[in-house]
């Protein structure tokens, strides 16, 4: 997802697609990298976790009648349903313009040790011709006073770029993502522990969040951008 522009800022973070869809086409994997975070400061006792992950999948190619007309995926996600699927919005709890491109996305409560929290995310989608970009501008937490106090102790960076083109005259689209966030570690019997106690598993635990969650956005972009489809055709027929 990596666009020349990158935003960064305090609050902002994370990533969150449905699991449910089923794996049915062949995704080509081009894998998962940890990006060496700079040396934490051991004074301001900050954990650094960075991780990227690029895939990329076949798309089907449509064309309608004898006139050769082409339902693009350029086109698909310029589109209001385009942006939902992009975004997955049947998996959150609200969702709502607020700007320009801009949207904010309630997800359901989720458990935290003893506490429960509702993450809010906003998020810019900038669709172009020649890619598709989500920047999220923050994230929060809801819920209880103690809850909401750790969105001060956070930061966080993630883009999603999308692009599509052609690979031996077969259609692909591929995404790529990048994902960090900064934890600072202010509470005991955390502040004894090196920084590395934290980031190494932390690394880990997003390392696999994305080898799951970027596949399954893939697959359930691809079924939305069929089902578009196919209501054009039917529409037109």
């Amino acid at each position: 997802m990596i666009l020349s522009t990158e935003w960064h800022g305090r609050g902002q973070g994370c990533l969150t697609f449905s699991s449910t869809i089923p794996r049915s086409n062949p995704v080509n994997k081009m894998g998962t990298s940890v990006i060496k975070a700079a040396p934490s400061d051991s004074n301001s006792k900050k954990a650094n976790l960075s991780v990227s992950r690029k895939e990329r999948i076949k798309l089907p190619t449509y064309i309608e009648g004898l006139e050769g007309k082409r339902y693009h995926i350029s086109e698909f996600l310029s589109q209001p349903c385009g942006i939902e699927a992009i975004l997955n919005t049947r998996a959150l709890q609200t969702f709502q313009s607020i700007g320009i491109n801009t949207y904010r996305c309630t997800l359901p409560k989720v458990q935290l040790l003893n506490f429960e929290a509702a993450p809010s995310l906003d998020l810019r989608v900038t669709s172009t011709d020649e890619d598709c970009v989500v920047e999220m501008l923050s994230c929060k937490f809801q819920g209880s006073e103690l809850v909401e106090n750790q969105n001060n102790h956070f930061s966080a960076f993630m883009i999603n770029h999308m692009t599509w083109g052609m690979n031996d005259s077969e259609p692909f689209l591929e995404i790529d993502v990048k994902l960090s966030l900064s934890l600072e570690i202010y509470t005991r019997p955390f502040t004894m522990m090196p920084i590395s106690a934290v980031e190494r598993p932390g690394n880990l635990m997003m390392h696999a969040l994305l080898d799951r969650l970027v596949p399954l956005l893939l697959q359930q972009l691809l079924q939305d951008y069929d089902k578009w489809v196919r209501q054009q055709l039917d529409h037109f027929s």
